[in-house]
């Protein structure tokens, strides 16, 4: 017998019965369901929550409600789907409640559920310094990181569409499906969060072109003193005598 291969999805019958086996106490199925969806669903509570530490409670509260919940799964949507919306509403409700604990404004700057496609495009820039050669590991770090807080900067409507549509590569039905919002909101907001995206490392890009090998500091005085003593020590004649008379 031939085995899936590993990139094949399962199909909804197979999902059905899995989470039966884990609604039974299968916890090594459970086990290798997490390990499975965890980058997808640690991103979307990441860039809803903005918060490594809040990312990982509140995927943990949604994976503990979900072992509980499998029962009653039914398969009207992928197993994927599925705890994509348990992360969804987990992180959600953290964002209410902190927003009602604050009793001044909620964490994020637009409303999580995505009710308004407005944006304010407010970009900041930074320095950074891509290095080449040896340095490539942490070039990548640097640029990962850079385009992290880009997305922390945009409106967790907008993140997270692109989090599951761009990083994730759901379908448009798949994203729709996990956050609950039509597919025409999936593309709209999915089309504005690139068009944000380049704007703001667009603005990171310009001024990382102005500090280009850059001249200044440690680097020039090096060079110079280098330079000065290389050059040849200058010969004093003390006693020169007299000038030839000209004629």
């Amino acid at each position: 017998m031939h085995a899936l291969p590993h990139s094949a999805p399962p199909t909804r019958l197979e999902e059905v019965a899995l989470a039966r086996r884990i609604a039974a106490g299968d916890t090594a199925a459970f086990e290798r369901l997490m390990r499975q969806h965890n980058r997808r669903l640690y991103r979307l509570a990441r860039v809803t929550l903005r918060h490594d530490g809040d990312a990982e409670d509140a995927l943990q509260e949604a994976y503990l409600r979900a072992f509980h919940a499998l029962g009653s799964f039914r398969g009207e949507a992928s197993l994927g789907t599925w705890l994509s919306q348990l992360v969804t509403n987990e992180c959600l409700g953290r964002l209410r409640r902190q927003a009602r604990r604050d009793a001044i404004a909620p964490i994020v700057q637009a409303d999580p559920t995505g009710g308004d496609d407005a944006v304010d495009a407010e970009t900041d820039t930074m320095e950074t310094t891509l290095a080449e050669r040896p340095e490539d590991a942490l070039a990548r770090a640097q640029l990962r990181a850079l385009i992290e807080r880009r997305l922390d900067e945009l409106p967790a409507s907008f993140s997270t569409v692109f989090v599951l549509r761009g990083l994730e590569e759901l379908s448009v039905e798949e994203t729709a499906q996990s956050l609950g919002i039509p597919q025409a909101t999936v593309r709209s907001r999915y089309f504005r969060a690139r068009s944000l995206l380049r704007k703001s490392l667009a603005a990171d890009l310009d001024l990382a072109q102005q500090d280009a090998f850059a001249f200044d500091g440690a680097r020039c005085d090096r060079i110079v003193a280098a330079v000065l003593c290389r050059l040849p020590c200058p010969a004093f004649d003390l006693d020169p005598g007299p000038h030839p008379a000209a004629s």
